[in-house]
């Protein structure tokens, strides 16, 4: 991830050597190189993907003239995503937004128990209907974690209730029901010492206002001010992430252009099948930056 932008662009190039002296951990390598094990540990996955985005953010804006630089209206991440999206907005500087997401990965990876399961084709109503049911007959914790798109949800909790909630799933008309390679129950009543955890970290960690509003992944509700920036990403490590209504709600305000900047095309997808009708670019690496800058779409 980013090698690309590291060897051609000095703005992107600066990003990773700030991460690796933040951090000291070589995380330009780690990305460039893996190993795969190291670099899909989560305490080392999300300082690496927050440095990626950033890098081709500030590696387009740098190759952009003034006038013409990226300006959003309005920002967004998935999960993690939001830590990006704040720097995004001038809420966090890139020293401080490393450390938080260490910090977050470090305390996401004590809270290791549980799993996740992607629910494909099940109407939300009737999944959240089985979560409840698991709970009810197993005394384990499942919820639905990632509201994605329609028909595209993400259930999280402890790994026997999890498995019975995908057969149930099944059962009710799912399409398909799969295990997802994770390390934990992320966004689940599982990540509770987590968020404890990042409560503290977050207290004393310096977040100014933003500069354009965060539409947050708890509630999908538009947020300007440090103080509510702070309970957000408190709460969002045990809330579930209501991407499809931050979607509707962004279209509701009159957004038509969405850009995707990380090393994934993911929220690329969701977003067309929340919202058919708008533009989606998505900025993954050097071609993509220099594409953009030629079709001139500032």
């Amino acid at each position: 991830m980013g090698r690309d932008l590291y060897a051609q662009i000095p703005a992107a190039r600066e990003v990773f050597d700030e991460a690796d002296a933040v951090l000291d951990v070589n995380i330009a390598r780690l990305c460039f190189e893996g190993p795969e094990d190291d670099l899909t540990a989560t305490e080392n996955t999300q300082p690496a993907l927050l440095a990626v985005s950033v890098a081709i953010l500030r590696g387009l804006n740098s190759l952009l003239p003034e006038g013409h630089k990226i300006v959003p209206q309005v920002v967004a991440g998935h999960s993690l995503g939001e830590y990006s999206a704040l720097v995004a907005a001038k809420a966090l500087d890139l020293a401080t937004a490393l450390r938080l997401v260490r910090r977050r990965g470090e305390l996401m990876a004590e809270a290791s128990e549980g799993t996740m399961a992607a629910v494909i084709g099940l109407n939300e109503q009737i999944l959240e209907q089985v979560c409840h049911e698991v709970l009810e007959q197993r005394g384990e914790p499942v919820v639905i974690a990632n509201y994605n798109a329609p028909g595209q949800l993400v259930i999280s909790g402890a790994i026997e209730a999890v498995g019975h909630a995908c057969k149930l799933a099944k059962e009710r008309g799912a399409k398909r029901a799969m295990p997802l390679k994770v390390r934990g129950a992320f966004h689940s009543p599982l990540m509770t010492r987590a968020s404890e955890g990042m409560a503290k970290v977050l207290a004393a960690a310096t977040i100014a206002d933003m500069c354009v509003p965060l539409i947050a992944n708890v509630t999908a509700a538009p947020l300007l001010h440090a103080e509510d920036v702070r309970r957000e990403l408190v709460s969002q490590v045990v809330s579930p992430v209501q991407w499809i209504a931050s979607v509707q709600r962004m279209v509701s305000q009159g957004i038509s252009t969405f850009v995707e900047i990380g090393p994934g095309s993911v929220l690329t997808g969701l977003i067309k099948r929340i919202s058919s009708g708008v533009q989606v670019v998505n900025l993954r690496n050097i071609d993509d930056v220099h594409a953009f800058v030629a079709a001139g779409i500032c």
